[in-house]
């Protein structure tokens, strides 16, 4: 730990405590994200192979297709609803607030998970979507509220460290939380997941003190008319979407299909229509106005790379338990400590990144962040052409060894952090002031995006486990990426002065 004299803001010096050279509260938000990072991929680690394995091993049986669209759907409503969490922080909560109560809800929600129960299990899936979202768009614009300067040097790299912490927790959560799931009770697993979010929520507590006073500030606060309006808009939807499910069910005609359908579409299209609506904002400076111009180019590159990325909790681990040899060198573990690959790569590959960036700018030779998400689409699309190939050599029941795997995440994860990172700083550059947390929220609608896509797939039969599947998807992710970077001089202009 290191302390540099500064001065307050009356004017008189004080010692400003720093945590890798950066402002004190980054450390607190590194270990409220890890340990709620730990509890949502550990859980992630055990959703599909839960879903889909029988009724007679404590699974709830659902066919491979379904359990892929459920954990689809499921991802693309956390990221959707950090969107409303954005909101929630911007006009009624405040930053600070709204971590607070999202990580409670997150809690409760593992909890309701370990109920050995399939309605409680649903209504916890609910109970994490909904806190995640309000979590997400709020502790990220939290790390970009410790830095005053928008071009302060610094920021990528907090951002980095930032990022390190997840990882840190997505590293150790599959192989305790899917050890625990896999080998002794999938119930107790989940468990272990909700004790992983309340230490993390402890911490949180514990550092208001050391975090920026603008977390604490409702930037747009809801006048009592406005939010009466809300209120009404909100009780008059809900009401007619337990109307309907009603009706289907009294029916008879209920099956998961009518859940998947309607929440797969609202993933596509309200992406879409949020996108254009910030846009064409008239209350938006032309320069704000320009940047988002520029964003949108950013969110297509970065919902084809996450349509990838994230079968990591699908796909791919089904291709883990089926196709996929449980052992390395003598040494047998279970299929869900594949999915510690990409975090372990991240911690050992994300200073190297950190330094790279620092090191290239110092020469004036770092590439453009245009340059660096088309880089992330094409490594992300070639990852899929190698589990073209490993699915060849599954073909006829062989299982392949685990190196396959190992390879495809280690160019999965040297593609995210040509990406991922610098479009969490980026989206705090572009953002317009009026929607500050709100833009983080639409960073994260890219996600909902991509996996809104492979539901949809999935719903309509599309096989995941043909050389097809990943072929088609890492060509279009490869053009992709090629066509941005093509195109990147004609964007950079549209970024205002942000770099």
């Amino acid at each position: 730990m290191a302390s540099s004299l500064t001065k307050d803001p009356a004017g008189t010096p004080a010692a400003e405590k720093t945590f890798l050279g950066h402002p004190r509260g980054l450390a607190n938000l590194f270990m409220t994200e890890m340990w709620e990072r730990y509890s949502y991929y550990g859980m992630r680690a055990l959703l599909v192979l839960y879903l889909s394995a029988e009724v007679a091993d404590g699974g709830l049986g659902f066919d491979a297709a379904t359990a892929i669209a459920i954990y689809s759907v499921y991802n693309a409503m956390v990221y959707l609803l950090a969107l409303p969490g954005g909101w929630f922080g911007d006009r009624v909560w405040g930053a600070r607030k709204t971590v607070a109560v999202s990580g409670t809800v997150i809690m409760i929600g593992h909890f309701l998970l370990a109920l050995p129960t399939e309605v409680s299990f649903f209504i916890g899936l609910g109970f994490i979507a909904a806190g995640s979202g309000l979590l997400k768009a709020n502790i990220s614009t939290m790390v970009g509220h410790l830095y005053r300067d928008k071009n302060d040097p610094r920021r990528d790299g907090g951002f980095t460290i930032f990022y390190m912490g997840i990882n840190l927790g997505a590293f150790a959560a599959p192989l305790t939380i899917g050890w625990v799931g896999q080998k002794i009770n999938w119930h107790y697993g989940f468990a272990l997941a909700g004790v992983g979010m309340a230490i993390g929520l402890a911490f949180y507590l514990l550092g208001f003190r050391n975090l920026a006073p603008e977390s604490n500030r409702v930037p747009a606060p809801l006048s009592d008319t406005e939010r009466a309006t809300i209120v009404k808009r909100a009780m008059i939807w809900l009401l007619v979407a337990v109307v309907a499910y009603a009706l289907v069910g009294l029916s008879g005609q209920f099956t998961i299909d009518w859940v998947l359908w309607p929440l797969t579409i609202l993933g596509l299209a309200l992406p879409t229509y949020y996108l254009v609506r910030v846009r064409r904002d008239s209350d938006l400076e032309p320069v704000e106005r320009s940047r988002m111009s520029a964003y949108v180019w950013f969110f297509i590159a970065a919902a084809a790379f996450w349509a990838i990325y994230d079968q990591t909790g699908s796909t791919l681990t089904l291709f883990a338990k089926d196709s996929t040899a449980g052992s390395l060198f003598g040494f047998d573990f279970p299929s869900s400590w594949f999915q510690s690959l990409n975090p372990l790569y991240v911690m050992a590959l994300a200073p190297v990144f950190a330094w790279l960036w620092v090191a290239l700018s110092r020469r004036g030779k770092e590439p453009s962040t245009l340059s660096k998400f088309a880089t992330g689409l094409v490594l992300i699309g070639g990852s899929f052409f190698v589990m073209m190939l490993a699915q060849t050599a599954s073909s006829g029941g062989v299982k392949v060894t685990p190196l396959w795997l190992c390879s495809v995440y280690l160019i999965q994860t040297v593609g995210e952090l040509t990406l991922s990172p610098v479009g969490l700083s980026l989206t705090t550059k572009l953002a317009p002031a009026k929607y500050a947390s709100q833009m983080m929220g639409v960073w994260f609608l890219a996600v909902t995006a991509g996996s809104s896509v492979i539901s949809l797939l999935q719903l309509v039969g599309a096989p995941t486990d043909t050389e097809w599947w990943f072929a088609s998807q890492g060509a279009i992710a490869m053009a992709g990426g090629v066509a941005i970077f093509m195109f990147r001089r004609k964007v950079q202009p549209l970024m205002g002065g942000v770099h």
